[in-house]
């Protein structure tokens, strides 16, 4: 009996996240014009629990599109814009001299723009090594230390990083281990000729859209709870370990990655790849995650997890072919 109203009850569940999805993605289009696979990417990693990487050239909507998620589900944004003589201190907040009614002056923790739920981390690469480890602690368990006492970030919280790709100069790049700690790197190309006339319609009038607000703190936290409890087959889950093996170099590698691949991804890409295709599923109403899901985060979840050998930067090989190469290479069946 029990296992019985167990089923219905994640029925009802999977049934409200699919609709709840649909609705903040409706929303969302109301004010981004196109980027549809942005979009769910973005959405998908933050109902995953993870944190995104969104690389693209200035000026294509990246910080309208976290502010207008913050918008559609009722969530506190705040954006850090990182430049070189930003200090960690400037993101995570610091203890300040406060005077009460009676004159007393004590110490008090002023939080930083780090504590809101939806946080841009605007061009992350241009600040310090320093200052960008001051986010690596919050990315990573949710709280920011300050002077010996831990503070809690508010629930739930989603990092979204933009960097340039193009423009290098006076930057200093994300290290390997706080590259990590990204579930997804999303990649945001330019608009085609008809969304680019979609957007001037949009921005240029009396009447910019909004969004309306259709989710709130509680109802991602539900939603991520039903994503934990979609089940995964044992052939899917080492499916998923086989991929991520075949991007370190040695035995079971890809072509690709034996050759070009220094450094493989680590066990969080399988983690960010199983929980992204659970999201996946549930936004198609199932209740099991397929091949096909797996297949379709994949690429969000590696492609900044891979370290390239010196012959295959000279070559001009992208962590992107190698993601490529690795899908083609691993069966769905082991051999």
């Amino acid at each position: 009996m029990g296992d019985c109203r167990d089923q219905t009850d994640f029925a009802a569940a999977v049934e409200a996240f699919q609709a709840g999805y649909n609705r903040i993605v409706a929303e969302v289009a109301k004010v981004i014009v196109g980027h549809e696979q942005v979009i769910h990417q973005t959405l998908t990693c933050l109902l995953a629990g993870g944190h995104a990487l969104l690389e693209g050239v200035p000026g294509l909507g990246k910080t309208l599109l976290v502010r207008t998620l913050g918008e559609a589900l009722s969530l506190s944004f705040s954006r850090i814009q990182f430049t070189p003589d930003l200090m960690p201190a400037d993101i995570t907040g610091t203890n300040i001299v406060a005077e009460d009614a009676s004159g007393a002056r004590s110490f008090r923790f002023q939080g930083g723009p780090v504590f809101a739920n939806l946080v841009l981390a605007d061009e992350i690469n241009r600040a310090t090594p320093k200052t960008q480890s001051a986010i690596l602690e919050a990315m990573a368990e949710g709280t920011v230390s300050v002077a010996r006492t831990t503070h809690a970030l508010p629930a739930p919280f989603f990092v979204l990083a933009t960097q340039n790709p193009i423009e290098m100069q006076g930057t200093y790049p994300l290290p390997e281990a706080q590259l990590d700690r990204f579930g997804f790197k999303i990649e945001m190309g330019m608009s085609s000729r008809e969304e680019l006339t979609a957007i001037l319609s949009r921005t240029t009038g009396s009447d910019a859209p909004a969004p309306a607000k259709v989710a709130d703190a509680a109802g991602i936290l539900a939603m991520r709870a039903t994503v934990r409890r979609v089940e995964s087959a044992d052939h899917v889950s080492d499916y998923i370990a086989r991929l991520v093996l075949a991007t370190h170099p040695g035995a079971g590698a890809s072509p690709a990655a034996g050759r070009y691949v220094r450094y493989g991804a680590s066990p969080r890409a399988a983690q960010a790849i199983m929980l992204g295709a659970k999201v996946l599923a549930l936004r198609d109403g199932r209740a099991n995650i397929s091949f096909a899901d797996v297949r379709a985060v994949a690429p969000a979840a590696l492609r900044h997890r891979l370290v390239l050998t010196f012959e295959g930067q000279a070559e001009g090989i992208t962590t992107s072919t190698i993601v490529e190469d690795v899908l083609g290479s691993v069966g769905e069946n082991p051999k």
